[in-house]
């Protein structure tokens, strides 16, 4: 149904000045409740679902179906357990240089230090081992070292050929072996 324009004209004439500055509120006042309340309404919206999911959650914790979240300070400290303990240092050295022999690699007196990290209140057997091999033996020992003994942290290598024609490698790897203290 189709207002003709004469009539709109004459209705809004009969309404005068305080008719149409109503209409004008009217209409400011559902441009405001449509543009300013309606995200709000929706955010609400969107909270109370996240509050009743979040309920459902706790509810499967607690029933056991599903497994509590790990708490970062719990994944520290199963960290730490599986950390060797200090007095075990000599048998994770003893796997490296058995790591070594596997590959075939010619391990030279390395240079040890056993110090105290301040930040984490670990033990830090701190390694620097001359090698000697082909590119493929130290890569696989490098391999082995870091899939067996995960408290190795790799920090540098270095390799370099006497000569172009040489096939072994003579290099240092820098290591850190990382203890608990109990």
């Amino acid at each position: 149904m189709r207002i003709p324009r004469l009539i709109a004209h004459e209705y809004l004439q009969g309404l005068g000045v305080p008719g149409l500055a109503g209409l004008a509120l009217l209409l400011l006042a559902l441009t405001y409740a449509v543009a300013g309340l309606l995200p709000d309404w929706q955010s609400l919206q969107q909270l109370s679902q996240d509050t009743r999911e979040a309920t459902e959650y706790l509810a499967k914790v607690e029933d056991g179906s599903i497994a509590a979240p790990v708490v970062p300070q719990r994944q520290l400290d199963d960290f730490r357990s599986k950390l060797p303990a200090q007095p075990q240092a000599t048998v994770a050295i003893d796997k490296i240089y058995a790591l070594a022999a596997q590959e075939h690699i010619t391990l030279q007196r390395g240079e040890y230090s056993l110090g105290i990290d301040p930040k984490t209140h670990l033990a830090r057997y701190q390694i620097l081992l001359p090698v000697r091999g082909s590119y493929p033996q130290l890569r696989r020992f490098l391999h082995a070292l870091l899939g067996q003994l995960p408290a190795v942290v790799v920090e540098d290598v270095e390799f370099q050929r006497k000569k172009i024609a040489d096939t072994d490698l003579s290099g240092r790897i820098r290591m850190t072996l990382y203890l608990s203290r109990s």
